[in-house]
């Protein structure tokens, strides 16, 4: 298994053929961010490789994961008469989320001023996006946490969602019409989000307590923005592209079952979830929230990278992940009865702990994979004949 290859020949014949495309009309992106970027990639000494900054990035989204799970495990930090969250923590969560915002951004210009762009450092790129979306929905989620002026686990368990169909409608988009539609909400929830975080330090949680206009609460404002980005942004645009790009007979897949199999394992990963919830005798999502969602964003990251393969080597995506297979196995034992309060948790955690390995596995085997194909190191801007 160690030596697993996960992409097919006839994926890697489709590498060599990739070219990238991509569009950003975001304002926001075009005329300020970007002009941020160019100006901070100059900082950054020629020798440095651009996944090396991606791989930075990231890990920053989940150092401000794992201290917010230390001084907010259960998400009740912020509620009324608890013990908050430490100002000093906003700070920092707030400098380090902008701070892998903006290496997300250099990380492209990086690659182009060094010459040293490939299909790796765009697959690294978005596949490590892909697993970011849980630790920066549920990072955002200890601002406001649970309690009677938060949010319930059920209904962040559902803009989670909203989060995540939003970024696989992009790579939807691709692998649809070859051409990757950078989403506005992206730039403005990272922006807005990293701004709420220092706040948050000033005037403290309690702030939020209150009503942000009449009845309306900003927990309320919270919901709203997520999912009215999502249906009056992302989704109009999505489809609007997807028409565009049938009116001009460019599209990659004719048939509609072609065109939609993407959705397939994370419909069915939404399903088993919810159903899971709904029929569990322990109320799994309200003693283990935190782990039910990093396992579903572990799993969603999967099945994303794998689509995001395909979508850039031109073949079929496939129709159903194989995490899918043990997720239905511990769901069906919750429906029938089989599984008690404690075995459930035992099995959460055995499921999440399972998923986490076997997406690690899976990133490490593509990265060797691609590496030797292309005859490149990762992390490195050497090529392999010149040690």
């Amino acid at each position: 298994m160690a030596g697993y290859e996960y992409v097919s020949p006839e994926q890697l014949s489709g590498f060599d053929k990739y070219k990238y495309s991509a569009l950003d009309t975001n304002p926001l992106s075009l005329y300020i961010m970007h002009p941020f970027w160019n100006t901070i990639v100059k900082v950054f000494p020629t020798w440095l490789a651009p996944n090396l900054i991606t791989f930075s990035g990231f890990m920053l989204l989940v150092f401000n994961f794992l201290l917010l799970t230390y001084f907010d495990p259960d998400f009740y930090a912020s509620a009324p008469g608890h013990k908050h969250v430490p100002d000093w923590v906003w700070i920092v969560v707030g400098i380090l989320n902008f701070a892998a915002y903006t290496l997300d951004g250099v990380d492209g210009k990086q690659a182009r001023r060094t010459n040293s762009s490939t299909p790796l450092g765009e697959l690294f790129d978005h596949g490590l996006d892909s697993w970011s979306c849980v630790y920066f929905v549920v990072t955002v989620y200890s601002i406001f946490g649970r309690g009677p002026t938060g949010v319930s686990v059920f209904v962040l368990y559902l803009l989670l969602w909203v989060v995540l169909f939003s970024f696989i409608l992009s790579h939807w988009e691709k692998y649809n019409t070859g051409v990757l539609f950078l989403p506005w909400g992206y730039d403005i929830s990272q922006v807005t989000i990293s701004f709420v975080y220092i706040v948050t330090a000033v005037v403290g949680v309690e702030a939020w307590y209150e009503p942000f206009l009449f009845n309306f609460l900003y927990r309320d404002l919270f919901t709203a923005m997520i999912i009215g980005c999502a249906l009056c942004v992302t989704l109009p645009m999505s489809l609007l592209n997807f028409f565009r790009s049938y009116k001009s007979n460019t599209l990659k897949h004719k048939s509609v079952y072609e065109a939609m199999v993407p959705f397939f394992s994370p419909c069915l990963l939404f399903t088993l979830c919810t159903v899971w919830i709904l029929w569990s005798p322990s109320d799994i999502l309200e003693i283990h929230p935190r782990i039910f969602y990093f396992m579903v964003g572990t799993a969603f990251a999967n099945i994303t990278c794998q689509l995001i393969v395909c979508q850039m080597s031109s073949t079929r995506c496939p129709t159903l992940n194989w995490l899918l297979l043990p997720l239905l196995l511990v769901v069906a034992a919750v429906i029938v009865g089989a599984a008690t309060s404690r075995l459930e948790s035992a099995l959460l955690y055995t499921l999440t702990a399972a998923f986490t390995l076997a997406h690690i596995h899976y990133g490490v085997q593509v990265v060797k994979q691609l590496s030797r194909h292309f005859q490149i190191y990762p992390f490195s801007l050497r090529k392999p004949n010149s040690d």
